[in-house]
């Protein structure tokens, strides 16, 4: 089967592609020489997911799915939550995002966080949603050099290595978007059988 991936994004593609193995063909923006942003201007994870999957359906007509990711950090009621990859600015960068969000959390003994992906699947003309959490907590200082994002800053409950110390195949099995995924693609393996 396959699938188009909203992104850009060659860690997201990479993480996704290495997540469901050989069963499903996915592509992503770049495979279709399409490298523009997606508008995202929804006010919630579920809206923006939504918006760039119908953005991709609309344009190709094809089986689509597009996630969103937001760290959502307890004291900072929620933030960066849908704003977490302009954080510190619409240049996406993530080095000065983390700065931001360490300046804030200055002082503060509460460093509750969450990792949440949601992604919208179009799929035969229907659209569905599916979610994936990680709780953890935000370290004083940035730790290992994988990753992504607020990965070097994210060490989750179930870990003593921040993200970005982890490797791939790691990160793999605990990640909010690995969850997300499973999610995803049980209902793809399920979906595929009833055809």
């Amino acid at each position: 089967m396959e699938l188009i991936f909203a992104t850009n994004n060659q860690h997201k593609a990479l993480e996704i592609k290495s997540l469901l193995g050989k069963s499903m063909n996915i592509k992503s923006l770049s495979d279709l020489n399409f490298t523009d942003e997606i508008p995202e201007t929804g006010k919630t994870l579920e809206e923006n997911a939504l918006q760039k999957a119908r953005f991709v359906h609309q344009r190709w007509g094809k089986n689509c799915f597009a996630d969103d990711t937001g760290l959502e950090v307890d004291t900072l009621n929620g933030a960066p939550g849908v704003l977490s990859a302009r954080y510190a600015g619409e240049e996406k960068n993530s080095a000065a995002n983390i700065r931001k969000l360490l300046k804030k959390l200055e002082g503060q003994n509460n460093r509750k966080a969450r990792f949440r992906t949601v992604i919208a699947l179009i799929i035969d003309e229907k659209e569905m949603l599916f979610e994936g959490v990680v709780e953890g907590r935000i370290l004083e200082n940035p730790k290992g050099k994988d990753g992504f994002g607020y990965d070097p800053v994210f060490k989750p409950n179930e870990a003593d290595l921040s993200f970005a110390q982890m490797p791939l195949a790691e990160k793999n099995l605990i990640s909010h978007r690995a969850r997300a995924m499973k999610k995803l693609t049980d209902f793809l393996n399920n979906y595929a059988e009833d055809l």
